[in-house]
């Protein structure tokens, strides 16, 4: 029994863990501001555009005389 056990037993201790895979390009500095510049204004639009497009609708109705 112990010749079966032997044989799936690494005695020399060959087996490494595999590298970690390489991550991928990194931003720069410049790049990394224009994201966050363009995320805050995305964000402050999904408040500003439903009040500007509220006062474009009231404005088109009022024109029209609805």
């Amino acid at each position: 029994m112990s010749a079966e056990v032997a044989m799936y037993l690494d005695e020399k201790n060959k087996w490494r863990p595999p590298e970690p895979p390489a991550s991928g390009p990194r931003l720069t500095d410049r790049e990394e501001r224009v994201v966050l510049w363009s995320v805050g204004i995305f964000l402050a639009s999904l408040v500003v555009a439903p009040i500007g497009g509220a006062s474009v609708i009231h404005a088109l109705i009022a024109a029209l005389g609805l």
